[in-house]
């Protein structure tokens, strides 16, 4: 950047001016030790700090919820400022990764900016995507930093699964409105399961003891290769009622997408009610389910049980057994009957097992079945029998009872005597009402467009 040399470069210096004193005092309040050395770290990392300017306006643009709301902070002849080179945003879970998840938003915001690190409970990723990045697309023909900016801009996801799933999803109206390019996704990981972080490249937990682990996943999150991930819209025609607290993944919608050519087996009502939403990872129907929503539900009830991902992993064994997971008996041919049905995307299911296993090619031959990928437009289904059998198919002594691969899914069920069945999509689980006389359809397909991620290897 040119030194001022005028009063019409005022503005400019004090925009400079101001960043390096905010940075400075606020590092300064941190209680470090060795103030000189991490400035020298936070320098290394600075070129991901956008111009101050155009991080008040994007930031001003989204709590007003107005892509015209930060205007006055550019100047009208087009900014002094050059673009940073690798521009970033963070947005962070603070209650994820145990008590350790509010370290690091302090910890990103005093290496990036304040600004570019966002606390999910305060700002959304669908306000980030239509009003701080309407904000640049809005001024990319009359400020290079904005377009520039919009340009090369990357979203780090500090969160578990289903944080990283919310951005996803988000970011995909972006595909659909023709506004490229899409912002690439990296990863922090700080959830339970981390499925999707292990996937590609970030690793099933956060070293949050290593000092330098926050900047070396600042800079592959810069420097990562692109890569494509499916992702897969569900839709669930219920006849009437409705699902009782659904999860976040799951919305009520007046369009009820199935494929009508297809024949039911069942009746269906005059009447229906429909849910859509998208997963990433796996979609399952059965025990598993059950015992993930029991646990959430006890998490919520008893957050205090819940202070990382070991004792999440305590808490849900636990549970499992007391859910009869163990103890009742498949019906009909144990060989045959399964518990739980699961369509798998990724490689990774429940903490980084791979349930499919890695399939020999006369193996694969002989079933029908090709070498799975996480961009290859199918799913891999696959059965888990009861508890004795999960657990020896989770540790990887054997695989689980391969059923089929699939481009598109329909299942349709009916209660008979149950009232309720369990669903989940990655992670987040929810009791769906069954009715004795009226089918139930879950119809699953591919999103026409893949989710762009970066490879953190």
């Amino acid at each position: 950047m040119a030194k001022p040399s005028s009063e019409g470069d005022s503005s400019t210096a004090s925009r400079t001016g101001s960043r390096s004193t905010m940075g400075e005092s606020s590092l300064k309040g941190c209680g470090f030790s060795s103030f000189t050395g991490f400035r020298a770290e936070k320098e290394d990392v600075l070129r991901l700090a956008m111009p101050l300017y155009l991080r008040l306006a994007m930031l001003e643009c989204i709590k007003k919820k107005d892509v015209d709301a930060g205007d006055q902070h550019f100047q009208t002849s087009g900014s002094e400022d050059d673009p940073c080179e690798n521009p970033v945003v963070v947005f962070i879970n603070p209650k994820s990764g145990g008590r350790n998840g509010s370290v690091l938003q302090d910890r990103l915001q005093h290496m990036i900016s304040q600004e570019q690190v966002f606390d999910l409970h305060n700002v959304k990723p669908d306000e980030f995507v239509r009003y701080g990045l309407g904000c640049l697309e809005k001024w990319a023909e009359k400020d290079n930093c904005a377009k520039e900016t919009r340009k090369n801009i990357r979203v780090v996801v500090a969160g578990g699964d289903g944080t990283v799933g919310w951005v996803l999803g988000c970011l995909g109206v972006l595909h659909e409105k023709d506004q490229f390019p899409v912002p690439p996704v990296a990863i922090i990981p700080l959830g339970t399961g981390n499925d999707l972080a292990r996937s590609f490249g970030w690793g099933g937990s956060f070293p949050f003891a290593r000092r330098s682990a926050i900047k070396r996943a600042l800079q592959r999150a810069t420097n990562g290769r692109i890569c494509h991930l499916d992702s897969w819209h569900v839709v669930v025609q219920m006849p009437g009622g409705e699902v009782v607290d659904p999860p976040h993944s799951l919305k009520t919608t007046e369009v009820c997408d199935v494929d009508q050519n297809l024949k039911i087996e069942g009746l269906v009502p005059d009447k229906v009610n429909c849910y859509e939403g998208v997963f990433y990872n796996y979609f399952s129907i059965g025990m598993d389910a059950q015992v993930a929503y029991g646990f959430h539900h006890l998490r919520n009830e008893k957050p205090y049980l819940a202070q990382g991902p070991i004792s999440n992993k305590i808490i849900y064994s636990g549970y499992s057994c007391s859910q009869g997971w163990f103890l009742t008996p498949c019906m009909s041919d144990p060989s045959l009957s399964v518990r739980a049905i699961v369509a798998l995307n990724l490689h990774s299911y429940g903490s980084g097992r791979n349930p499919w296993g890695n399939l020999k090619p006369d193996y694969l031959q002989k079933r029908g079945f090709v070498e799975a990928h996480v961009d290859d437009g199918i799913l891999e289904i696959f059965g888990l029998k009861q508890g004795w059998h999960a657990s020896f198919v989770m540790v990887e002594l054997i695989s689980a009872k391969h059923i089929a691969q699939a481009s598109s899914i329909r299942l349709e069920l009916s209660g008979g005597d149950w009232r309720d069945a369990f669903l989940q999509m990655d992670g987040e689980p929810w009791k769906q009402p069954m009715s004795k006389e009226y089918s139930t359809i879950v119809e699953i397909k591919r999103v026409p467009f893949p989710s762009v991620m970066v490879n953190g290897e």
